[in-house]
């Protein structure tokens, strides 16, 4: 029988009521205090928040503290905690721990129990959303943006849909440090020292701890450094762990891969995945847009996309995207395939709600905001592709700095992590002295030379600098990149030479 509370009466109608079942609510913690394993077989996370009786609401969570501790749960144990709780003596003290456990019906379907409660919640929660929307509805002044309030309501849902709707109390610390402590297990446990989402990258991994959940990452670069080449890798290695894990037999929340989701404002979905091919195939990008390919590599090919088919990466290749548009494609995405990692090439292509009054500033903050808030709200790490200034060119020192951020001095104040991809082969193959011949003097034969050997120096190297990290120390990794393939990958030993990388 459900249980209701009064509302608010109507003029010409009976009391509206909120869906509630106070007696399933004593049912299901009369089963768990009986035995305590019930809570391990749960179909939903049930949470103290889900509970409509407050009393129902402060006894669960000291269940679930006392188990967190491997301690046994029952009448007994838990009395010492509510013999001053003054709501309970209303129902009859710390008597009221044992009449839960007299009635043992709730053994004959805990499940059940506990569904119903998280259906009630999510309904209460739905009711007071469908209150918020109607009320903000109603104001029609001129400050009111209509496309805002359609976004807050999508995410609203969005919450209720995922059943988070009740989670935005503010959170004890001991919730947080178990959080904290999860984290810090999977880590340990990772074998790579990896709390987060992997980068597929054990020099990057090692730096940086891997990719956290609730970061927004900011990957920097001038053109030709190969932003988007490492931007795709760490997209393709991130959603290759998570299905390699789940083949292994390992649960996904215990994986430090992740489902991925790729927005290309800049490339269309086959470029990428003409760049994954390629990465994983072992065949130049050019050849295969060019078709310049043999039967042996073409079977190559076969057998990468095979591989690649049930790849859980989605990529969305939407033009003049704005980010309210970007962090509905994302929830939705989040909803149907349960995405980890969010990547967005590239943060300047982003458009903004359009009240930034042509200044492009204030449009770029506005979208580093929206990633950032993006990022927690879905609890994933976010890695943002950006452009910088030309005022790298006209330095002697070419590697980049966080004042190079282009437009905004938010977009590195919003971000937890910042890197900047550098590649001195670049500007050292610019450099290229004339080719000489056997006429010319041997100064330009010393040119040529010198030329040469810096070139060799750093032909196919690449460097990962870490401006800024709230997780841990800045600072720089070198990576090897093959162009030919468009791939980044840790250094071999035998790379690790004396070269213009070394530290100063």
């Amino acid at each position: 029988m459900s249980n209701t509370v009064a509302l608010a009466r109507a003029p010409e109608a009976e009391a509206r009521t909120l869906p509630a079942n106070v007696e399933a609510e004593a049912a299901f913690l009369g089963a768990v205090l009986i035995d305590n394993r019930v809570i391990e077989d749960l179909p939903t996370h049930l949470t103290p928040a889900h509970f409509f009786e407050p009393v129902h609401a402060r006894i669960y969570e000291r269940v679930i503290q006392l188990l967190d501790r491997k301690a046994v749960v029952t009448p007994v144990t838990l009395r010492p905690y509510f013999e001053a709780d003054e709501a309970l003596k209303a129902l009859g003290g710390v008597a009221y721990l044992a009449r839960l456990t007299a009635d043992s019906q709730g053994l004959l379907a805990p499940r059940e129990l506990a569904e119903q409660i998280y259906d009630l919640a999510l309904l209460r929660e739905l009711i007071s959303v469908g209150r918020n929307l109607v009320e903000s509805a109603m104001d029609t002044s001129e400050s009111v943006e209509p496309l805002e309030q359609v976004e807050r309501a999508e995410a609203a849902l969005y919450k209720v849909a995922e059943g988070a709707g009740t989670s935005n109390e503010a959170k004890s610390f001991g919730t947080a440090t178990r959080v904290a402590i999860q984290a810090i297990e999977k880590a340990f446990n990772s074998g790579g020292h990896v709390s987060g989402k992997t980068t597929g990258l054990d020099s990057v991994n090692q730096k940086i701890g891997g990719l956290h959940d609730s970061d927004l990452i900011i990957l920097a670069g001038r053109p030709g450094m190969g932003k988007t080449s490492l931007a795709t890798n760490i997209a393709y290695n991130c959603a290759a762990r998570l299905q390699r894990d789940l083949t292994d037999g390992i649960a996904p929340e215990k994986s430090v891969g992740a489902a991925t989701a790729f927005f290309s404002l800049e490339m269309s979905a086959d470029q990428l995945a003409t760049r994954i091919l390629a990465e994983q195939s072992g065949i130049s990008s050019e050849s295969l847009r060019m078709g310049k390919i043999s039967r042996e590599d073409f079977q190559s090919l076969s057998f990468a996309s095979q591989r690649l088919a049930e790849l859980p990466l989605y990529i969305d290749d939407t033009p003049a995207l704005t980010i309210a548009g970007l962090r509905t494609r994302a929830r939705r995405l989040k909803r149907r395939h349960d995405i980890g990692l969010i990547v967005v090439d590239y943060l300047q292509l982003l458009q903004g709600s359009g009240r930034a009054n042509d200044n492009r500033v204030n449009e770029i903050s506005e979208i580093s905001r929206g990633l950032k808030t993006l990022a927690k709200e879905l609890s994933c790490p976010v890695i943002a592709l950006s452009q910088l200034s030309r005022a790298v060119e006209s330095r002697e020192d070419k590697k980049p700095m966080l004042s190079d951020l282009r437009e905004s001095g938010s977009i590195e104040q919003d971000a937890d992590m910042v890197w900047f991809v550098f590649r001195e082969d670049y500007y050292v193959n610019a450099t290229e002295p004339k080719y000489p011949t056997e006429t010319d003097p041997p100064d330009v034969h010393e040119k040529h030379r010198l030329w040469s050997e810096k070139m060799e120096q750093v032909t196919g190297l690449a460097e990962l600098i870490v401006a800024k990290q709230r997780h841990g120390s800045t600072g720089r990794v070198r990576l090897r990149f093959e162009s030919r393939i468009t791939k980044f990958s840790d250094l071999a030993p035998e790379d690790m030479r004396a070269s213009a990388y070394d530290d100063d």
